[in-house]
């Protein structure tokens, strides 16, 4: 064990920049409180502590304040350590497997290279799996390696087990008919959370692209001058009257809007189908329809709208 000049080099990257060392050989002790109790926790360099993990095996605790970690160490954050620490040291399992690694020194400016359990400090008091799992991690199963992906949560399930059924005397009788807490689950969806989820997967520069089921309107129809023309508006509303009682789920977009913003907003709200109407569509016989992710529009005669609706949906 050798101790080494560190000056300024607070952090595992650097120092291991600095001795030109993997990051992997190093050791960063984080403080916290367990109760009155300081205590250090020791990650590898590459890795990052999980507090849920270190909550479930350490019970309440909080992170060392500047003042508590000096008055436990006589030193400044950055480059403390568990060589002389007179402090109970939990390690994560894969530090209390490392050997040769570099640490802080308790002592501002440098760091201790070459440390060891046993020889150079005492075993850790516990060791625990308090860390992030990384890519490349053995999977629980020991089949395979993990690999990291992005993910929501969008249902979930709590065990509850007496804790509210012994509050409110919610019982059962059983075999000796003597009354017993029931046991409690919940299992739910989020429907925010499906919102969220449908927002996050489909979705473009314009706005959302929801899937039919969940949008907030089936289709659209926008009639452009529908505050102008009065032929143009009994068109209009006799076609969204068909629609609705045929059950599709519509929207008469008649804002005195310029056709932009009309064809703005409805992608902005990811309505997956969309009908124009104009007055030379109107004069012509013709209805425009546009899905959410289609590159360009499409005329079709205006008495077949419904149907093209339904093929749409059925496609």
């Amino acid at each position: 064990m050798q101790k080494v000049a560190t000056p300024g080099k607070t952090t595992c990257e650097d120092v291991a920049a600095l001795l030109k060392l993997p990051l992997e050989r190093t050791v960063k002790a984080v403080a916290v409180m367990q109760e009155k109790e300081f205590v250090l926790l020791c990650i590898r360099g590459d890795h990052s502590l999980n507090e849920v993990k270190t909550q479930k095996a350490l019970g309440t605790f909080r992170f060392a304040s500047e003042g508590e970690i000096l008055a436990a160490l006589k030193c400044k954050p950055g480059y403390i350590g568990p060589v002389g620490a007179k402090v109970k040291v939990i390690a994560d399992r894969t530090v209390a497997a490392m050997a040769d690694f570099v640490c802080g020194a308790n002592e501002e400016g440098f760091h201790l290279t070459g440390v060891n359990f046993s020889r150079d400090l005492a075993e850790p008091f516990k060791t625990e799996d308090i860390r992030n799992v990384v890519e490349g991690d053995p999977s629980p199963d020991g089949k395979g390696r993990l690999k990291i992906q992005r993910g929501i949560e969008v249902g979930h399930i709590f065990q509850l087990r007496t804790k509210y059924s012994a509050a409110l005397k919610a019982t059962y009788l059983d075999e000796k008919q003597q009354p017993q807490p029931m046991e409690m689950g919940c299992y739910g969806i989020g429907i925010t959370r499906i919102a969220a989820a449908a927002i996050e997967q489909g979705h473009d520069e314009r706005g959302i692209v929801f899937p039919r089921p969940i949008a907030p309107f089936e289709a659209c129809l926008v009639p452009i001058g529908f505050h102008k023309n009065a032929a143009l508006r009994e068109a209009a509303e006799k076609l969204y009257a068909e629609l609705l009682a045929a059950g599709i789920d519509v929207l008469l977009e008649d804002r005195d809007e310029r056709p932009g913003v009309l064809f703005a907003d409805m992608d902005l709200l990811g309505i997956p189908h969309r009908l124009v109407l104009s007055e030379r569509g109107l004069a012509a016989g013709t209805i425009e329809y546009k899905g959410r992710t289609q590159p360009a529009a499409e005329n079709a005669p205006l008495a077949s709208a419904l149907q093209l609706l339904r093929e749409k949906f059925a496609s």
